[in-house]
């Protein structure tokens, strides 16, 4: 018979890893060489390789380092190459280089998982997509937010600056409902082939629930996800990104009516916007050169500005269950990269 762990070790070596800030706040696994090895093991790529860099901070990310948070994280070892290709999808994105993650936003990773290792790992690919209560969901959106607090040393209230942040900031790890997708999966827009397990990845400021269950009209639905889009509080700069969470039962509304994914992209080009009145009353018609325009007065009032430059500005994935017509809006930081990662087979 096995001899039970001591749970007085196991607790000194948590308030260990809390004393050496390694912590996002929750307790962490200690990560022994033996655990880690086994993470190692899933990989071909060698400990040593730098997968990413911050150059304002000087500081880098190896294969090893990504092990160790994965471990800490809560992670399996078998997830450990869907933390590599996250890790990749996300340092693909132009702000992640660059200065979002301490951006006084706090944005958050959107980590999107296709393909067969969904349902291999366990993955929720239904309801509550954006909740908690699935291990690889939780624990492998966990491990981005570890690796770049301690192998970048981005840490709130010294390299992280967030004014108020964003709820769930390393939490959003969402599998695609594919079975119920009426489109092709979102790593194919992302340049991978159907079938291939791969992860895509952006980063958001935030997101914000369309429920519209009132309507069969595919028109007034749209309208809706328009309207959520192109509230004036988000718009800060002339260029806008959004991507939309379909739920099963939008997605498969809009299919019905025939609308292909290119279609709903197309019009949402063309009808997210406001009007110079509407910009000019909540002041962001010409603030400091930052604000969308620079017409301080009424003569603009009529005009109608579009605020998604292309189709590109505005990713569309499917995601929860068919249970209640109630979807997402997510507001991407800076652009989508376009790129997707497919996940290595193993070591």
């Amino acid at each position: 018979m096995a001899e039970a762990p001591d749970p007085d070790a196991a607790q000194e070596a948590i308030e260990y890893c809390y004393e050496q800030g390694w912590s996002d706040g929750l307790p962490l696994v200690p990560a022994s060489q033996p655990l880690v090895d086994r993470f190692l093991a899933t990989t071909s790529r060698a400990p040593d390789e730098i997968i990413g860099t911050l150059e304002q901070v000087g500081r880098d990310c190896t294969v090893y380092l990504a092990a160790v948070n994965a471990a800490m994280a809560g992670c399996l070892p078998e997830y450990f190459p869907v933390v590599l290709a996250a890790f990749d999808a996300v340092m693909r994105e132009r702000a992640a280089r660059g200065g979002g993650w301490q951006s006084t936003s706090g944005p958050a990773p959107l980590i999107v998982v296709n393909g067969p290792v969904r349902h291999e790992l366990g993955f929720n690919t239904a309801g509550g997509a954006f909740g908690p209560g699935f291990r690889p969901n939780a624990t492998i959106a966990r491990a981005i937010g570890l690796i770049v607090r301690n192998a970048f040393g981005i840490r709130p209230h010294v390299l992280e600056q967030a004014t108020q942040g964003v709820p769930g900031r390393w939490s959003l790890c969402i599998a695609e409902n594919e079975e119920e997708s009426p489109w092709p999966p979102f790593a194919a827009d992302g340049g991978q082939a159907g079938g291939v397990s791969a992860v895509s990845a952006m980063l958001t400021r935030t997101s914000e629930f369309v429920d519209n269950r009132h309507t069969p009209d595919p028109g007034q639905v749209l309208w809706d996800f328009a309207d959520t889009i192109s509230r004036t509080g988000s718009l800060i700069f002339r260029d806008t990104s959004a991507a939309v969470v379909f739920c099963p039962e939008h997605a498969q509304m809009l299919a019905g009516a025939g609308y292909s994914k290119t279609d709903v992209q197309a019009w949402l080009v063309e009808h997210c916007g406001r009007t110079g009145a509407d910009l000019r009353r909540a002041g962001k018609n010409g603030l400091r050169g930052i604000a969308r325009f620079a017409d301080g007065d009424a003569s603009a009032d009529e005009t109608f500005s579009k605020i998604l430059p292309s189709p590109r500005h505005i990713p569309i994935i499917v995601a929860g269950a068919r249970n209640a017509a109630i979807s997402m809006v997510v507001r991407i930081f800076g652009e989508w990269s376009g790129a997707s990662t497919p996940i290595e087979k193993g070591g």
